[in-house]
């Protein structure tokens, strides 16, 4: 039988970074994807990187095209009230920026680092069960032409996703989902068209939420906010555009251009506890689900991996298990502090048709026009000071 010493199930961010990472340390690893590789590396996600990710990659010796591509922000700005609020973020947290630069891009320069260093990537290896995890873990997968394969390896991290099957895997006796659903949804699309402004743009606006980003200076990435039920087929272009620019008002005047990709994506709020099961591993949106306003998804699973690599690292290199002993409880740190920023933001942007929250809400948003304090818990959150800067001295993690 085929054996490991990692088994990585998913070939996003998280998988691919991890098994970069172990390889940098001389810790063996397979990563198992159930899509082709053209899918994974067109999947447009999240595009805002923390400063803390931006300098993990770079470390991890990743990022020198996102380094020359990805578009750097000193700073977002909120649109409420009929004025436009600028959050400055080097003044706010001493230095610390963001990087735009799109997750299939991240997936690109991981999946070439990995081939180019021997790496064993399998596309179209689908995981279909996962035996003996409180032992010696086996990772069953079928093959593109139906047959199936077994590999043994000494540790499973679950790296594929919220509908993977590896959160499954851990007993309903001992996993604990704490989840939130929100009334509404986002309705995005990709465009062909120059961005609203140079940084970002969240609008809270009397018909709901918008965000106007981008993913270079000739592609768009807007969103509105719109019912969590509502049919994608009732929002042909011109009327996304239109609601686009009404919500957006006199903050910038957009350029419509041809919509590249449209979707709908429900908004909610999830964590697994805990995030491991004898030798199986929870990492990313396998062990936790945020919505999209903090920008934390692909954040959060940088976190992740580093603090997994660092305990396999230890086992494999000393012998010590305190750190994949304790990994649920490190990472439960990072993963709460985010999830209570984009719950906030989330809270504290969309039309909550309650006039008690929309009073909250008007109320909060005063408080950072007139507070830099307000602000700077802001700036520090989004730049990911409490999470991923936390972890870059952390590498290399040999």
């Amino acid at each position: 039988m085929p054996t490991t010493q990692v088994a990585i199930v998913g070939a996003g961010p998280a998988g691919l970074l991890l098994s970069h990472l172990l390889h940098q340390a001389g810790i063996r690893s397979v990563v198992l994807e159930s899509r082709s590789r053209a899918y994974v590396e067109q999947r447009v996600r999240a595009g805002v990187l923390e400063d803390g990710t931006r300098q993990i990659l770079v470390r991890a010796g990743v990022g020198e095209r996102m380094e020359r591509q990805g578009l750097v922000h000193e700073g977002v700005n909120f649109a409420f009230e009929g004025s436009l609020l600028h959050f400055d973020f080097p003044t706010l947290t001493g230095g610390h920026t963001i990087i735009v630069y799109g997750q299939q891009e991240v997936v690109k320069d991981l999946i070439r680092a990995r081939l180019e260093a021997g790496g064993d990537v399998r596309f179209e290896a689908e995981v279909v069960r996962l035996e003996d995890l409180e032992t010696r873990p086996r990772v069953f997968y079928r093959n593109p032409d139906g047959s199936e394969d077994c590999l043994e390896a000494d540790f499973v991290a679950g790296c594929d996703g919220s509908h993977g099957i590896c959160r499954s895997a851990i007993p309903d006796s001992t996993r604990r989902v704490h989840q939130r659903a929100y009334p509404f949804a986002w309705l995005g699309i990709l465009a062909e068209a120059p961005p609203a402004s140079h940084e970002l743009i969240y609008v809270n606006h009397p018909r709901g939420f918008a965000l106007f980003s981008m993913r270079s200076p000739r592609l768009s990435r807007n969103y509105v906010q719109v019912r969590a039920d509502e049919p994608l087929e009732d929002w042909p272009d011109d009327r996304i555009w239109e609601e686009l620019q009404r919500r957006l008002d006199r903050a910038a005047r957009l350029t419509p251009g041809p919509v590249l990709e449209k979707s709908l994506a429900p908004l909610r709020s999830l964590v697994v506890e805990p995030m491991q099961h004898g030798r199986l591993f929870l990492a990313g949106d396998a062990a936790h689900v945020v919505p999209p306003t903090g920008a934390k998804g692909l954040n959060l699973a940088v976190c992740d991996v580093v603090v997994l690599g660092r305990a396999l690292v230890d086992y494999y290199r000393h012998g010590e298990e305190t750190g994949l002993r304790s990994y649920t409880e490190r990472c439960l740190e990072h993963v709460w502090q985010a999830q209570h920023f984009s719950w906030w933001m989330t809270q504290l942007l969309h039309r909550l048709d309650d006039p008690f929250e929309e009073g909250m809400q008007r109320a909060q948003l005063r408080a950072l026009r007139r507070s830099e304090a307000a602000r700077r818990y802001l700036a520090e959150n989004y730049t990911g000071v409490h999470t991923s800067l936390r972890y870059v001295d952390w590498l290399p993690l040999s």
